[in-house]
């Protein structure tokens, strides 16, 4: 079994930073692929971005996210800087085994998600 819990949401006036962390526990492998999606009021959920356990990553809210991951600690970070309100959403986690992958239908694990509410 695999656990992934999520911290870091809040609310955040428009322009400003959030950090959010992603920590694994359980039986996960050190190499697995960690991702973060979002899924906003009334819309589908949408990958944000990905990083292997090696740091190779893939963005889709490039210049003002950025992913990490401290591979000693089991843990993932998004950092969000700039945050607009349509960055609104509760942002999961997520972890696969393999390569990067925007695929939601790709990862094997999740978190409950962490809700971020960006006012304007």
């Amino acid at each position: 079994q695999v656990q992934l819990v999520e911290s870091g949401g809040g609310l955040v006036q428009a322009g400003g930073s959030l950090r959010l962390s992603c920590v694994a526990s359980g039986r996960i492998e050190s190499t697995y692929t960690m991702g973060w999606f979002r899924q906003a009021p009334g819309k589908e959920r949408q990958f944000v971005a990905a990083i292997t356990w090696r740091g190779a990553s893939t963005m889709s809210v490039k210049g003002r996210f950025t992913i990490s991951r401290d591979n000693a600690k089991n843990t993932m970070y998004l950092q969000m800087n700039s945050l607009k309100s349509e960055d609104t959403a509760v942002y999961y986690c997520a972890a696969k085994g393999g390569t990067l992958s925007s695929l939601e239908g790709t990862y094997d694990y999740w978190g409950q998600g962490t809700q971020v509410t960006v006012s304007s």
